[in-house]
């Protein structure tokens, strides 16, 4: 009674008290509660109370059906049928409602009949007891139906903590009683009222995809009643399901597939057919033209193979999926989208021909599809081109609005990309020129609404990949058309889109030499429009750069102007910091195509431009600079030392500038960002300049030993993870490589000797993994029989559990790369260094390794982890399998029986002895299952792996 007290009090202070803090409070009360074992008995008591609120009853219900769900072992042996019995009287009890407490009674024994094989359920199953149950008390129908609704449903609700083993035996005791259940729909039929109840009932049970045959279900009463439903005003929701269900259950594989459901199919679709006229009614509920349009769809993806062969009745589908596309409405239209895309990979697929045989007879084949359903994607791409038009109000729309509209967009990008590869890009792009001429007619030729022109040229720029580099009729035009266009912010944001996407045409274009400074002139205007034309038209300067950097080469004079005058804000131009280093990848690809001599000085010039405002900076007081203010600079010199291509200029730059670079270094090296910004201009300049930096690289490895013992910035082992990349097999510089390697990981596997500390630094073990990995790949002479290599293994051990991803996944790599050594590094020394630290550390490993997967990491780590245990398995095999047996033994046969522990053992051992690893992959997955079906076991598993208790052979040093 006290507990009782206690919930209603806790309840009516979560909905009704005015106080935030009180009502947190009182909402983590209440989910603490229902954790408890006395939540059963609470719950049960106060739903059979007459007297409960309708907030008490929703509690109690959800409170019931999660205990069921999850809990269900907490229950003596001998409580089930009390608990089937009380779940029946209050099914019983809610029968007419309220519909939130009904629905989650029925989950609860939805759930409960999950648990419990049929057999034990007794009367022959719970379809059989319902039947009776039914048969007996009329009365109560409803509120079995709607456990007749929810069964099928709960089969693949993973939220039940019910073994693998007992789920598929669930759905085979299901899928056996379906046509009992069905039966019982169909006497319920006679009750007009529970009509759309039976319906939605219907549609759950063919959820299932049990193989019921098509004749079967053509003259089914549950079909015919759905079908004449369709004609119903408004349309019967539950109809649609239903119809919906069907479509996709003639389409499994597991019904038999099209073949063997053609008498169904043939029932189905003329109906659907016969409700085309509908989606020009314009008095017709949008919903149910919604619905309409939702079955066209589920026809056309179903279907979409039939339909391809091009007959004259897929033909009339494809009319009344054309009919959908025009709606006015995008939500309708849209639905259709997802066919025209999987028709069109259908039509071009090499696959979809080669039953045909000879090359010539697929050839025919194609050309003869591709042919009779031009026309259909010719009317597509008219239909969906005005739906990317700006809306009048459009400077009015929200962000959310806004987001939605950009959405649209892409959508219909996707669409056009589908219609220009069936088409081709050229035809596609004629099509658009058109409307394009027609738009630019309308307003007068002189675009004094410029929207329906933005609209095509947003599509001209979706097909930019399929239009042909050598086509000459429309490209001319519309190039010489965005010279003329006003100067209208979304217009010219979209004309410089454009541009970009057109580098590759710009540049074989006959005239390219002519038409670049009036393109560059378009985008210089865009530049100086708004912020997002000139990020837009920065991005376009990039791609001209790339693709027209031969015919660009005697301009750089203009360009690095250009380019001054962007970073500057010269001219009114409106790039900001991060789009301006589009300009200097341009200017960089452009520069790569220069003669080396030319090269040195143009790169001279672009980081002369960069470094003088750090020199003047640097004239100051650096620590008292906000980060942005020098990173900005730094920034350009890490695009200048990555985009441009000549290794010795790029040396000589980084050997100028070092002085600077190191200043910077010492005199922040507590600011993350700058740190971050510098080390990646160094990887760069490591990367692009290879040998030429070695002057210069002996100092640049001191500066990152020496600060980060002091300060642990994480970029400080990326960049000698680039550094060991490039000079790991380099006899000369070995010695400081080798004091690098022993330095950064000494000084990390003493930051890190406990869960909590990698934890509280995973961006550092997700480097120092990573570093580490790149070590055992290009320099393991070096690591390998370094003192630091056995403390990293024990660092690597602590870190197993890290629940930060990365981290996380570059700790698992480090071992596996450790674990594979032999298929990179076979040599014989560093194997027998390898098996002394592993070996005794085995069981550790493997314990470790096992606790994650039964749910120390979360389950989208497995396949990870899966890898790890597989490598150390095929290194060590038999003697691996021991290790797991010790660690797996150590579970609760209450959590794992020795039946699934012998599962697993036996596929771990069938892999150590060379058997394919998809099959370890399933049984992995199994008992991970098994191990997380709730919180109880998967504490009581993890309290017995002990995965943080590491039994090391040494001490961390």
């Amino acid at each position: 009674m006290e507990h009782q007290k206690a919930v209603k009090e806790a309840l009516n202070a979560l909905y009704h008290h005015p106080d935030d803090t009180v009502r947190i409070q009182a909402d983590r009360w209440l989910q603490d509660f229902q954790g408890t074992l006395d939540a059963w008995q609470v719950a049960d008591n106060l739903l059979h109370d007459s007297s409960s609120n309708l907030e008490t009853l929703i509690f109690c219900s959800q409170t019931l059906r999660s205990k069921v769900q999850r809990d269900f072992e907490e229950l003596p042996q001998g409580a089930f049928q009390k608990l089937r019995e009380s779940l029946t009287t209050l099914l019983k009890k809610f029968h007419k409602g309220p519909q939130k407490v009904r629905t989650q009674i029925s989950i609860a024994v939805a759930a409960l009949a999950v648990h419990v094989p049929a057999a034990d359920w007794a009367d022959g199953g719970i379809i059989s007891w319902l039947r009776d149950e039914m048969n007996m008390h009329p009365e109560y129908v409803p509120g079995f139906l709607e456990l007749l609704t929810v069964l099928p449903e709960e089969t693949f609700n993973y939220k039940i903590a019910a073994r693998p083993d007992r789920r598929r035996q669930f759905e085979k005791e299901l899928t056996s009683q379906m046509e009992a259940a069905l039966s019982i729909l169909t006497a319920c039929l006679n009750i007009i009222e529970l009509k759309e109840q039976v319906l939605e009932a219907f549609a759950s049970w063919l959820r299932l995809r049990h193989g019921i045959p098509g004749a079967v279900l053509a003259c089914h009463p549950l079909v015919h009643a759905a079908l004449s439903s369709l004609n119903c005003d408004p349309l019967s929701e539950a109809s649609v399901n239903v119809i919906s269900e069907l479509i996709h259950h003639t389409a499994s594989p597991s019904s038999g597939g099209i073949s063997a459901q053609t008498p169904l199919i043939q029932v189905i679709v003329p109906q659907i057919l016969s409700l085309k006229a509908h989606l020009r009614d314009s008095a017709k509920d949008e919903e149910d033209v919604k619905a309409i349009g939702r079955l066209f769809a589920d026809v056309g993806d179903s279907y979409v193979e039939l339909i391809a062969t091009g007959s004259d009745e897929s033909m009339v589908i494809v009319q009344a999926l054309l009919e959908v596309t025009s709606h006015p409405e995008f939500d309708i239209a849209s639905m259709t989208f997802n066919f025209w895309h999987s028709l069109q990979l259908t039509l071009t697929k090499r696959d979809s021909y080669m039953s045909l045989g000879s090359e010539a007879s697929i050839d025919a084949e194609r050309n003869r599809r591709l042919h009779i359903f031009r026309p259909a994607y010719e009317s597509l791409v008219s239909l969906v081109g005005f739906r990317v038009q700006y809306p009048e109000d459009y400077q009015g729309l929200s962000y959310e609005d806004l987001k939605e509209f950009k959405q649209t967009r892409y959508a219909v990008a996707d669409v056009l990309n589908d219609a220009a590869l069936i088409l081709g890009g050229d035809t596609t792009l004629k099509i658009l020129y058109m409307k394009l001429l027609e738009a630019n007619a309308k307003t007068g030729n002189n675009f004094q609404d410029w929207r329906p022109a933005e609209a095509i040229l947003f599509c001209i720029w979706a097909i930019s990949n399929y239009v042909s580099v050598v086509e000459a009729e429309v490209m001319p035009q519309v190039m010489g058309l965005l010279q003329n266009l006003p100067q209208q912010a979304q217009l010219l944001q979209t004309a410089c889109l454009l541009i970009g996407a057109y580098s590759k045409w710009l540049n074989a274009a006959p005239a390219s030499v002519s038409i670049l400074p009036s393109i560059i002139t378009i985008l210089m205007i865009g530049m100086g429009t708004s912020e997002d034309c000139a990020a837009a038209a920065a991005l376009a300067f990039r791609h001209i750069c790339d693709d027209c950097r031969k015919n660009l080469c005697g301009y750089f004079e203009d360009l690095f102007k250009i380019y001054g005058m962007a970073i500057n804000g010269d001219g009114g131009y409106k790039v900001s910091a991060e789009d301006s280093l589009n300009l200097v990848e341009a200017l960089g690809m452009v520069v790569t195509e220069l003669p080396l001599d030319q090269a040195k000085g143009a790169l001279e010039k672009l980081c002369f431009s960069a470094a003088s405002p750090l020199e003047e900076a640097a004239k100051e007081d650096l620590d008292k600079k906000h980060a942005r203010e020098l990173t900005v600079h730094i920034d350009r010199f890490a695009y200048l030392f990555r985009y441009v291509n000549h290794p010795e200029a790029v040396a000589a730059e980084i050997n100028k500038h070092w002085a600077l670079f190191r200043v910077i270094f010492d005199a922040r090296p507590w600011d993350m960002r700058t740190m971050e910004s510098l080390c990646r201009a160094c990887k760069y300049a490591v990367r692009t300049s290879g040998r030429y930096i070695i002057n210069t690289i002996g100092e640049m490895l001191a500066k990152i030993q020496f600060h980060y013992q002091q300060h642990h910035q994480p970029c400080f082992l990326y960049l000698s993870s680039e550094v060991i990349k490039i000079f790991g097999s380099d006899p000369s510089c070995a010695d400081y490589l080798k004091n690098l390697i022993e330095t950064l990981f000494a000084h990390t596997t003493c930051l890190m000797t406990s869960i909590k500390e990698v934890t509280a630094r995973p961006d550092i073990a997700d480097d120092c993994f990573l570093l580490a990995s790149r070590c055992l790949r290009y320099c393991p002479h070096l690591f390998i029989p370094s003192p630091v290599f056995s403390p990293l293994v024990d660092c690597a051990m602590i870190g197993i559990t890290v629940q930060h991803r990365e981290a996380c996944h570059s700790i698992l790599t480090f071992l596996s790369d450790i674990f594979d050594l032999e298929k990179a590094v076979n040599e014989e020394q560093f194997v027998r260094i390898r098996n002394s630290v592993i070996i005794p550390r085995g069981p550790t490993i493997t314990r470790i390794l096992i606790a994650s997967l039964a749910g120390a990491l979360p389950s989208s780590r497995i396949d990870t982890v899966t890898y790890a245990l597989l490598a150390l398995t095929r290194t060590y095999g038999l003697q691996a399998v021991g290790w797991a047996k010790e660690s797996v033994s150590l579970i609760p046969r209450t959590a794992v029986t020795e039946t699934e522990s012998n599962k697993f053992l036996q596929a771990l051992s069938d892999v150590a002895y060379g058997a394919d690893v998809n099959s370890l992959i399933g049984h992995v997955e199994e008992l991970s299952d098994v191990c997380r079906r709730n919180r109880t076991v998967q504490e009581l598993v993890q309290a017995a792996l002990r995965p943080l208790e590491l039994n090391l052979v040494a001490p961390v040093s």
